[in-house]
């Protein structure tokens, strides 16, 4: 199908919350890699599984390097997949994210895939525990794996779709659903519209702040007044809402 519209979901605390399972999983991917206990974990809101690493090995005293993150991201692949059953027993997907999903799918044109500080193989597993892997296109995803920085991600995920497509794939066609400052800082870095969720840590006043403050940075430098769409919703549990703003960003 070719791409009219290309829609970047965040994962954690927009479509689903572990429940403090995924830190249990984190922390005994940890103790297997580095040896040691995990005593406190770095910031993880809109953080990528690199950097989360780099610096909560840090606050243990330690130093890291690309081979040990990825003996890290395979022993955390792997506890997902031993805990899958806890994971879904515990953990929830977000009122309205299946709807949303669903009818995102149903809509002409509309191409929905992730851009996530999760590694790849973690976020396939998060989304499958709760039934909604298959609206996704991983393929043209981006994953914490790929860069540090969110905003590098979203420019992955754009260019990993022209390869798909064959076909140019411009900000203005693309639009970021996250609930961390962090999300809206890198769809703004890109151009790219942004529906920022207030379903996590991050409140409505928090949303609203970083994205006016993302808005008037592009206001004092861009000259051809052409401006991402920034919308903040409570939940996606009004369907229709969701849709509508997606729609406006097209």
């Amino acid at each position: 199908m070719a791409a009219r519209q290309l829609v970047l979901w965040d994962i954690d605390h927009t479509l689903i919350d572990t429940r403090g399972v995924g830190r249990e999983l984190s922390a005994m991917a940890f103790e297997r890699v580095t040896g040691m206990a995990m005593r406190v974990q770095a910031k993880i809101d809109g953080i990528t599984e690199p950097v989360i690493f780099r610096e909560t090995a840090k606050l243990h005293g330690l130093l890291t390097g690309r081979a040990l993150f990825e003996r890290f991201a395979e022993a955390l692949a792997e506890a997902h997949l031993t805990r899958f059953a806890e994971l879904r027993e515990r953990g929830h997907a977000l009122p309205g994210a299946a709807a949303a999903l669903n009818a995102m799918a149903m809509m002409p044109g509309v191409v929905q895939t992730v851009v996530t500080g999760n590694v790849r193989s973690v976020a396939e597993t998060k989304l499958q525990v709760f039934g909604l892997d298959g609206y996704i296109n991983w393929g043209i995803g981006a994953f914490g794996e790929d860069n540090d920085t969110r905003a590098e991600l979203i420019r992955i995920a754009l260019e990993r779709a022209e390869r798909a497509f064959g076909q140019p794939i411009t900000p203005s066609q693309a639009v970021v659903i996250g609930d961390t400052p962090a999300d809206v800082e890198a769809a703004f870095k890109n151009g790219v519209s942004m529906i920022a969720v207030a379903s996590g840590r991050s409140s409505s006043s928090d949303l609203y702040e970083a994205g006016n403050h993302y808005l008037e940075v592009q206001r004092s430098s861009d000259r051809n007044g052409m401006r991402p769409e920034f919308h903040v919703l409570p939940n996606l549990m009004n369907t229709a809402s969701v849709l509508a703003l997606v729609r406006r960003a097209d």
